[in-house]
């Protein structure tokens, strides 16, 4: 090794301690803020970098970042300065022996933001809109134009023009005026049909079933938003951990093009568990047994069971068993079969009830919002209670409608969920006929930076319609208190009196629940809440009594949802002392 190759190593590898100024006269803060946020010398200031050549890449680099963040911002004149020792970092060799690396000054000048002189994309697709931002006059912002681009391909593509794509650009900056012309060409190419749906991966489930439950409209005008519905319907399967659907490269002959299903599979199985504890409804132990892909069909079967009022003040402990199986695009892509059973034992503060019931039906799916079920079941259950020991036998037709934008169930903190149930039901013997109605409405509105805070609302209820109340069984009737309704009420304490003076739930419900939630740090959150409940002896009201709960919570918050610990007291209505409830994710 000569001599001089020795000096260079060494000259190479030198360090020094450094100043880094960063000047940028005549623009405002967010611009500054903006191009510092840009630079690579103020990042590497901050990491306590001395090499020199690393410095004097970063100071070569900075030249093309920083001035894309002026163009980004509508600056199209501005000048930068990087100086290195005193020399501009651009005349310098990228592997020029520099020494010591003493100060480093990097000047911006932005100077004026230009507008839109000309902004034109063409030719656009019907019912294209472009960006306000992207129109003679308006500040000539680069993400502007790129957006505009962006708008117009997606135009075409809606349309069914699935190999659109940008044929050129022209782009003047006239320095005399301060304004940018940008004209933008588009070739739509085509349009084309969707073909086959080409399969890689997901080998356990047959490939017919894959297919029908993709829903991919082959024959049809190709449309992204169609081609994100299949590739959802094969996400909620839950047989997968990946799902890709890309298009082919090239059309066939026939002007259809192909579809590439990747698709990587999880484990079939899966098991899982909850508790619950209340110093009134005691411990609630839960679990479930779960296959995805039961027949190679995708279908799914769950199996769940739970056991609730383990060392608590409610009657008894509560028992509970249920299977259901489903299989997805049964009659369409969209529409799932259900085949359901459950036995339950409940012991009530005034009633024991053995229920069994079996029933089918079908589950829509109309977006990721909104689904539906509609089914038919058989239910018989035998209570004991004041009166004695009854029989209820019925057939029922379960219907359900569910909305839901919540993005996070467990803790939710902007969006609503909206539940409706109605479920007409024909009696038989002493049973009467008639239809049970409940809903769950939900609100959460988030304020401040990651929306720290949080206003949640809730308002839940139902009625018995057309149907005496001691005709239908005791737990088709309404109770307040606990957990689920009226925290810091003893669990089912608000009910109706017969008359012939025997308790019973009532033949409505209403419950009014709000909550403020604040995180105090990244972990710890509190909670203050206040929740209301009536129950009425007759359809929609009648006579009734109310009672109402307040208190305070604390949250340890997990990446599974929030560790919850209220501590409710009565407000009115009854009631004394307090009671503590402990669970997972937020109380509603």
């Amino acid at each position: 090794m000569t001599g001089a190759a020795v000096m260079f190593i060494c000259a190479a590898g030198a360090v020094a301690a450094q100043t880094v100024t960063f000047e940028t006269p005549g623009a405002d803060g967010d611009l500054a803020e903006t191009l510092r946020e840009s630079s690579l010398l103020v990042a590497a200031e901050g990491e306590d970098v001395t090499n020199a050549q690393e410095l004097l890449a970063a100071a070569r680099a900075d030249y093309g970042r920083l001035v894309g963040a002026l163009y980004s911002e509508g600056h199209f004149g501005g000048i930068v300065s990087i100086l290195v020792n005193g020399r501009e970092a651009a005349e310098i060799p990228p592997l020029a022996p520099l020494g010591a690396v003493e100060r480093i000054a990097v000047t911006v000048r932005p100077g004026p933001v230009y507008t839109f002189g000309r902004a034109e994309v063409a030719p656009l697709a019907q019912q294209t809109e472009l960006p306000e931002g992207f129109a003679a006059g308006q500040p000539a912002r680069t993400p502007a134009i790129e957006d505009a681009g962006q708008a117009a391909l997606t135009g075409w593509r809606e349309e069914g023009h699935a190999k659109a794509a940008a044929a050129g650009q022209d782009i003047t900056a006239r320095h005399a005026q301060n304004q940018l012309d940008a004209a933008i060409a588009i070739a739509p190419g085509p349009r084309v049909t969707f073909g086959d749906l080409i399969l890689r991966g997901g080998d356990s489930v047959r490939p017919a079933r894959l297919r029908k439950i993709a829903g991919l409209p082959s024959g049809e005008i190709f449309s992204p938003s169609e081609l994100e519905r299949s590739a959802q319907r094969l996400r909620r399967t839950g047989v997968f951990s990946a799902v890709a659907l890309t298009e082919a490269e090239t059309l066939e002959r026939d002007g259809s093009l192909d579809i590439i299903a990747t698709l990587t599979e999880q484990k079939p199985r899966r098991f899982g568990f909850g508790a619950e504890i209340s110093s009134v409804e005691g411990v609630t132990l839960s679990s479930f047994w779960l296959h995805r892909n039961l027949l190679g069909g995708a279908e799914r079967l769950r199996v769940e069971g739970e056991v609730s009022g383990i060392g608590g003040k409610t009657g008894g402990m509560d028992y509970s068993f249920a299977t259901r199986y489903s299989r997805p695009a049964t009659l369409t892509p969209d529409t799932d079969l259900y085949v359901l059973a459950e036995l339950a034992r409940l012991e009530e503060p005034d009633y024991t009830s053995r229920i069994g019931s079996v029933g089918f039906g079908f589950k829509h799916i109309f977006s990721e919002e909104l689904e539906a079920e509609l089914g038919v079941a058989y239910r018989f259950s035998r209570v004991t209670d004041a009166r004695g020991e009854t029989d209820y036998s019925m057939l029922t037709f379960p219907g359900e409608v569910t909305y839901d934008t919540r993005e996070k169930p467990l803790d939710a903190a902007q969006g609503v969920y909206l539940k409706a149930d109605l479920t007409p039901f024909a009696g038989f013997g002493e049973t009467g006929s008639g239809a049970r109605l409940t809903f769950d409405t939900r609100s959460y509105v988030g304020f401040g930076d990651e929306d720290r805070i949080v206003l949640a609302g809730r308002v839940q209820g139902g009625s018995i319609i057309g149907a005496e109340l001691t005709s239908v069984p005791n737990d088709y009737r309404f109770y307040s208190g606990g957990g689920g309704s009226v925290r810091g009420q003893d669990y089912q304490s608000l009910d109706v009196t017969l008359p012939d003076g025997t308790s019973s739930g009532g033949a409505s419900f209403v419950g009014l629940s709000g909550e403020l939630r604040g995180r105090v740090t990244d972990k710890i959150g509190v909670v203050a809440f206040a929740d209301y409940g009536y129950v009425g002896d007759e359809t929609f009201g009648g006579n009734g009594d109310s009672h109402a709960g307040a208190g305070l919570g604390l949250r340890y918050l997990t990446p599974i949802g929030p560790i919850r610990l209220d501590v409710a007291a009565p407000v009115s209505g009854g009631g004394s002392g307090f009671d503590v409830y402990v669970g997972i994710g937020q109380a509603f």
